[in-house]
């Protein structure tokens, strides 16, 4: 643990003012072990008149685990790095109408315009760094904010559509109908079109409740879209957006 706490000061040092690097930072480090479930999804900012609606959204497990470090700076204010471990998954169906889509059905690969159902299942397993500025609110309650990094390990972007049609190259193709079972569906796969770093932006607050335990909720929001820059299959750019609730333990 020592080792982990020395790592994790090095990464706060960096972000900090020179002053604040005055004196021994390593002896004010104070360690915070947590862990939590993620609820949130892939999505574009703003609703496309493309999607009609959301028919479906199943929990995943979509769990979190890692430890941060802390320092005070001045007054109320600190700063706080992490390491976390954590998985962000989605699981839901859509309706689409004019959908642009490239699927696989049978031995076929059709790229146009779809109307129907859409099931679309996303899961991210990463490793997340965040840097973060906090401000103690009394003596139970730190507030933080900063930008994170994350290093994708596995990547899942797939799913299949059905109850619908696809016309193929344009509105007015050829008519191509999906059904309802296994055997009538088209699939689709772009997790190689996924990007393997993610950065974006986390907020959050912890609450001591007891001695060194204590709940967490933390909202994070991804800046890059999942998908590689060079990706125009989907049209609208997907980003990551989960809020987390979960509980720490304050290790020294």
């Amino acid at each position: 643990m020592k080792k982990i706490a020395t790592i994790l000061a090095l990464i706060i040092i960096v972000v900090l003012p020179e002053r604040a690097m005055a004196g021994n930072l390593l002896e004010s480090i104070k360690l915070k072990a947590r862990a939590g479930y993620s609820i949130g999804g892939t999505a574009p900012l703003g609703i496309p008149a493309t999607i009609r609606s959301l028919d479906a959204y199943r929990l995943t497990p979509s769990f979190m685990g890692g430890v941060d470090a802390m320092t005070q700076i001045s007054g109320n204010w600190g700063a706080m790095a992490g390491v976390r471990f954590e998985n962000k998954a989605m699981d839901c169906e859509i309706t689409t109408k004019n959908y642009y889509m490239e699927v696989v059905k049978g031995d076929s690969h059709l790229a146009g315009m779809y109307t129907g159902s859409v099931r679309q299942q996303v899961t991210e397993w990463m490793f997340t760094v965040p840097v973060m500025a906090t401000y103690q609110v009394g003596k139970h309650v730190q507030l933080k904010a900063g930008p994170y990094v994350s290093l994708l390990l596995s990547k899942d972007f797939s799913g299949y559509v059905f109850d619908g049609y696809l016309r193929q190259n344009n509105p007015t193709g050829a008519k191509i109908v999906m059904g309802h079972e296994a055997n009538e569906r088209a699939t689709y796969d772009f997790s190689d079109d996924m990007r393997r770093f993610q950065t974006g932006v986390m907020v959050g607050a912890d609450w001591q409740v007891y001695k060194r335990l204590g709940v967490a909720a933390d909202l994070s929001w991804g800046l890059t879209g999942v998908h590689k820059s060079d990706f125009k299959t989907i049209e609208q750019t997907l980003y990551p957006i989960y809020g987390t609730i979960g509980v720490f333990y304050t290790i020294n």
